[in-house]
């Protein structure tokens, strides 16, 4: 398949920033917002790329876009959310944190919480909070997966149902119409649903565009989820799922 130039260059930076919106496109090649939508028309109709919400995604389906990559997709709506879930979380609770980037910027702004204990299986969100002088910070054991950080397997997964916290706030790399949560790795997977099982309140923290990708593991449903932060709720039957099920659901660009 041959691609032009502005084509070709178009998908490598989607496939090196995970994602590309039309205006950042257009003030980089020099046209108009409507010649870049062409061209991602073009590209999607062709499956090199998936059209997301203002641009389009590099498609991830059974392998996760890279983690420095993820870190920049959506990072201002990911740092929007971290603050309004870190509201959530009261003074003196005890919580868990998942792997991913939407949970770093949870952890991030939950820096000045006082009398926390947060247990984690995410090094990067250990390293973030082992400063912070009122949070005690616990590291579940296992194996370190060397792509994220992550601390992933059976191990990971006993440590974890020693605990009964207050909260959990996890995220997911895909979100299905009918509200089902789907990740990439099965070991990851496996610690969610420990961690989903060993809560009292589950916090999910996902973006939009998560609406708008897939990945082949089952980690658990809408359901079983007390409040749902993102930016937006792009999809109806998602806000309807919400509603029926007692979700609240919590949009931080509305």
């Amino acid at each position: 398949m041959q691609l032009s130039m502005r084509h070709s260059e178009i998908v490598q930076v989607a496939r090196d920033e995970g994602r590309v919106t039309v205006d950042a496109l257009a003030r980089r090649f020099g046209v108009s917002a409507q010649t870049i939508r062409k061209d991602l028309n073009a590209l999607c109709a062709r499956r090199v790329l998936t059209r997301s919400h203002g641009g389009a995604l590099f498609p991830a389906g059974s392998e996760n876009v890279g983690y420095a990559e993820r870190r920049r997709i959506a990072s201002e709506e990911k740092r929007a959310i971290g603050r309004a879930a870190a509201a959530l979380i009261p003074a003196k609770a005890s919580l868990f944190l998942t792997i991913g980037t939407t949970t770093e910027a949870v952890a991030e702004a939950l820096g000045e919480h006082e009398g926390l204990l947060v247990v984690t299986n995410n090094i990067n969100v250990a390293n973030r909070l082992r400063l912070a002088p009122a949070i005690e910070t616990i590291v579940a054991g296992g194996v370190v997966r060397r792509s994220d950080g992550g601390i992933v397997g059976e191990a990971a997964v006993d440590f974890i149902r020693q605990f009964k916290v207050d909260f959990a706030v996890i995220g997911a790399s895909a979100i299905d119409e009918d509200g089902a949560l789907f990740d990439y790795d099965f070991r990851e997977v496996k610690v969610a649903q420990a961690i989903i099982a060993s809560a009292r309140h589950v916090v999910l923290v996902a973006d939009s565009t998560k609406f708008e990708r897939t990945a082949p593991v089952r980690v658990g449903h809408l359901r079983q989820v007390q409040t749902f932060v993102t930016d937006r709720c792009p999809v109806d039957a998602v806000r309807r799922l919400c509603r029926e099920s007692d979700v609240a659901l919590v949009e931080t660009a509305r």
